[in-house]
């Protein structure tokens, strides 16, 4: 009776990483990205939805990663640094012809800095003109 017990739950222990892996690729196969003239939409969530928003002006750089497991396929991953205070870095995942689609991603997000007249500006500084910067001094 012990081992039927046993092996009963060593099976369904066999089966939890399956059900986990399963569970993840739902998960990307489910996160839709919707691209407007002006934003980017991220829906996401399998039972829950969290729909994010980022103003394609707002992208700063963009990166094409092409891993090994997605190359096999002929995926890539399309990454993108944004000045979003909420969504500093959206991960673009598993995207059939990646080249092309990050090229237009770019040359929208060009296109509406010149519409809109914005340019993106980094400031650095050393350490302690940022300290006085934080509390307000500058």
């Amino acid at each position: 009776m012990a081992s039927y017990f046993w092996s009963g739950w060593l099976g369904f222990l066999a089966l939890v990483p399956f059900f986990y892996a399963g569970w993840l690729c739902l998960g990307t196969k489910l996160m839709v990205f919707e691209f407007t003239s002006e934003r980017l939409r991220i829906y996401e969530g399998i039972l829950n939805q969290k729909i994010n928003e980022v103003e394609l002006y707002r992208v700063k750089d963009t990166r094409l990663e092409k891993p090994f497991w997605l190359r096999i396929f002929g995926l890539s991953n399309i990454v993108l640094q944004t000045s979003d205070r909420s969504l500093p870095e959206v991960n673009i995942r598993a995207v059939r012809n990646g080249i092309e689609i990050r090229e237009k991603l770019r040359k929208q997000v060009e296109t509406l800095r010149d519409k809109k007249r914005v340019r993106e500006v980094d400031f650095e500084s050393s350490d302690s003109d940022a300290d006085g910067f934080e509390a307000g001094l500058v």
